[in-house]
Parts: structure tokens; sequence; C-alpha cells
């Protein structure tokens, strides 16, 4: 009798939490699910979780290249970011394409002379202001990118790789695509593929929004001194969720500090070949547990995902904080870093 007792009060236990869910009913485990893989006990972090028909992964992807910096000129910056919606055979049910191209400029003292509390735009948030067409383009890049990511809804990424673009890398003569994508294409290909491998299951369905939303800021840049290197640094935060009625079904989060170092001769001492990995691909080696934390920036940045799941706009910005890190006892077990980033990207979404 005790243990039937027992069993019943789990499985109402069990029915109270499904019922609470919105959208896919998910059951999280403690793996990893980290785009560079082999890390254990990632709190609240959801892997191969039991979904329902029309279920369809997530996925976000930053792609950053530093390579076009110049010695005693300037810190260059061109990052692509991708969110995708994909189901369980591969098919990109949605896709949402933006880009950040910046630039800090230093001079031969190693002295910063531009302004690091510029806003820094996204190609999407300069719209027309671009000024691709009035430098002779039929169509602006937010237009060009929308008809990339419009092609490959339907479509696989082997699909979408041989069909999209050429040899050169750009949308095939003739084709529908190139009547209005005429810039080059391959980069944009390789972070939708990127975005594909880093789907997972966090919650949304098929036929909910997808949105992509970015933060940027140079506030970090210092320049060189005499005992010091200086560093042009552009910190972007990247995040995908998908909405119904109000209520986020699914999010993912993403960043990347991309830094170009320089000594007190504007001499930039970085690798500009190297790759620039996100704060997701670093996994572990962005080094907050060796600095002291119980997690691990992704593991964070996971388990604010999950949190926020299923909550409004409203009720994230309502989320308790104390010098920008949560008090909720929920959230603040697992997430110990400042969240207003997060909370501001969820407005900027629903905004």
């Amino acid at each position: 009798m005790k243990k039937r007792i027992a069993f019943l009060a789990v499985l109402a236990f069990v029915l109270t939490l499904l019922a609470g869910c919105a959208g896919t009913t998910v059951i999280y485990t403690n793996q990893c699910t980290c785009p560079t893989g082999g890390h254990t006990n990632t709190p609240n972090t959801p892997e191969t979780p039991v979904v329902g028909e029309g279920s369809v992964k997530t996925g976000l992807a930053i792609v950053t290249s530093i390579k076009n910096s110049q010695d005693a000129t300037v810190a260059d910056y061109d990052l692509t970011i991708v969110a995708v919606n994909v189901d369980d055979e591969g098919v990109i049910t949605d896709c949402v394409i933006d880009s950040v191209g910046t630039k800090v400029n230093f001079d031969a003292t190693g002295k910063i002379t531009s302004d690091l509390n510029t806003q820094v735009q996204t190609k999407n948030e300069l719209g027309d202001a671009y000024g691709m067409v009035g430098a002779g383009a039929k169509y602006e890049w937010y237009q060009q990118a929308e008809a990339l990511a419009n092609f490959a809804v339907g479509k696989t990424v082997a699909q979408l790789k041989s069909g999209a673009i050429d040899e050169t890398g750009k949308a095939p003569a003739g084709s529908d695509l190139a009547s209005t994508a005429t810039i080059y294409l391959g980069g944009y290909v390789a972070a939708i593929e990127e975005a594909v491998k880093n789907a997972a299951h966090l919650g949304a369905q098929a036929g909910d929004e997808l949105r992509l939303v970015v933060k940027n800021s140079l506030g970090s840049s210092k320049s060189a001194t005499a005992e010091k290197a200086g560093a042009a640094q552009l910190d972007s935060t990247a995040m995908a969720l998908n909405v119904k009625d109000g209520v986020i079904t699914a999010c993912a989060i993403d960043a990347v500090q991309a830094k170009v170092s320089f000594d007190a001769t504007g001499k930039i001492t970085t690798d500009l070949t190297a790759q620039v990995l996100t704060k997701n691909q670093l996994g572990d080696a962005y080094g907050m547990v060796g600095a002291g934390a119980k997690y691990e920036w992704y593991q964070q940045a996971a388990s604010f995902g999950k949190y926020v799941t299923g909550k409004t706009a409203e009720q994230v910005a309502g989320i308790a904080v104390s010098q920008g890190k949560p008090t909720d006892a929920d959230l603040a077990a697992t997430v110990t870093i400042a969240i207003g980033d997060f909370q501001e990207l969820i407005a900027k979404a629903f905004a």
C-alpha cells in the first residue's frame, strides 16, 4: 500500500510539471549540449528530450572574422549570426540571418581613436541606412539576407548548399535567388550549416515564430600604454527565441568576445587567421569554474534559457535581481552571472 501511494505521488508530481510546460513536452537530463561536446554535470540543459509531433529544434550560430584588421589602423569585425528551426529530418523550417560589421580605429601609438560609446547596430537594424542601394545595388543587405533565409526554408543543409551557391560562393546565375541576392553568400550558407549543427529540442513547435536579437558593445576596448597592451574588443550576445501567443517556447543564447590586441606602436599581436570561438564553443575552456564559479558560462546561459521558456516578456522583465544577478532561488542556483543583457534581448525581441 505504501509503495502504491508513493508511486501515485510521483505520478501526480510529474503530471503537474508537464501541465505547466508551454509547447512541447520536454524531459531534461544533465548531459551537455555544448557544441564542442565532452562536458558533464550541466545544470538544466536539455539533451535528447522526449518530444511530441510537430516539435522542432532551435539552433543559433555566431561566425566571426577579424582577418581584415590592420596594424596601427583598424580592428575590423565581421560577424554573421543565424537562427534556425529544424525538424528531425534535418529540414530547415525557419531561418533568420543577421550580421554585424564594425571597426575600431587605433593609431601608431596604440591609442584608440574611435568613439567606444557608439551604438553598434546589426545590418538588419540599419535597414535601408546600410546603403547598398545608394551604392548601386538593386536590393539592400537585409532584403538579400531575407531572400537567402527564405530560400533555405524547406531544405536540408545539403540541398541548400547545392542550390544556393555556385563555385564562386554566389547564387547561381539565372536562378530566382540570384535575382534578389547578389552579395557573396558562401559565408552565410556556412553559418546556416553551423546553426543547424547546433540545433536542439528546446521546446519549440512548428509554426512558432522564430526571432533573432543581438546586442553589441565596444566598451571593453582599451588603448595601449608603455606598460600594457591595448585591445579593441567587440562583445556580442545573440539570442534565438521562439514565441507563440506572447509566450517564449524556446530560447538559445550564445556570445562572443572578439578581441584584437596591439602594442604601444599599434602593432597587432593577435593571430588574425585563428578561429574566434564563441562562449558556447569555448565550453569549459572559458574558465569560469577555474575562477571559482560553480558552473561555466555555457551552462548558465542554457539554464537561463530553460528558465524563461514558458514565460512572457513581462515575466522575464520582472525577474528579481541584485547587482544584476538573479535572486530567485531556482534561477540563482545555477545562474550567478549578471542577466541584464539577457533580459534586454528578450525585451528587444518582443518590442
